[in-house]
């Protein structure tokens, strides 16, 4: 399969001057609804996993303390641009999703929207996410997932190969690779296209005391 950390880098940089001409309009309501489901407080510390233009920004609380990271050093250059635009406080750094350099357990708060089915090892992805987060901390996802009830058959699997080169992946289920990884779903809510993009909230459990 032809999706790599290295083509996936390569191939958003050639992306970023267009993507928000193609993505921000549409998924500005999804982000929006994905977003709110979030338990929000003062001084959370949030981490933006695959943060690309930095589109999430402006639906994001101003009294948190924020961190983006991409592939693609010119999606980071355009985040940054776009959060001093917007007089927000972000530590935009270059990151690969499924090895992060951040220590164990460092955020209260994980955003992934648009990634898990992009990323070349999703389940490394999220086990990198889960590993960062606190316990009890959270998890939202935005992205486009095959129905948990309905592996993808051979025809999907067949035009996935190309898909997952140029855009995305189109095979991938959510609630198997959000349990595998270690979370638990709160909340599951379609938010496009008759329910291929879902938002999902997910929390990392605080281990029971014996």
């Amino acid at each position: 399969m032809f999706n790599t950390t290295a083509w996936n880098r390569l191939r958003y940089n050639v992306y970023a001057p267009l993507y928000d001409t193609v993505v921000a309009r549409a998924f500005r309501r999804p982000r929006r609804i994905a977003l709110g489901q979030v338990d929000w407080e003062p001084g959370m510390r949030v981490l933006l996993i695959g943060a690309g233009t930095g589109l999430d920004l402006p639906f994001l609380p101003h009294d948190i303390e924020l961190h983006a990271t991409d592939i693609a050093p010119a999606m980071v250059k355009r985040a940054a641009k776009r959060a001093e635009a917007l007089r927000r406080d972000v530590e935009c750094c270059v990151m690969d999703a499924e090895a992060l350099s951040y220590p164990d357990e460092h955020f209260d708060a994980v955003i992934m929207h648009l990634i898990i089915a992009v990323m070349p090892d999703p389940q490394r992805g999220l086990a990198e996410a889960h590993r960062v987060l606190k316990p009890g901390g959270q998890l939202c996802v935005m992205d486009k997932f095959q129905p948990d009830e309905h592996p993808a058959g051979p025809g999907r699997r067949l035009l996935n190969q190309l898909t997952s080169a140029l855009a995305t992946d189109i095979t991938r289920q959510a609630q198997p690779l959000l349990t595998k990884a270690g979370f638990q779903i709160r909340h599951d809510e379609p938010v496009l296209m008759s329910g291929l993009f879902r938002a999902l909230l997910a929390y990392k459990p605080v281990p029971s005391k014996h």
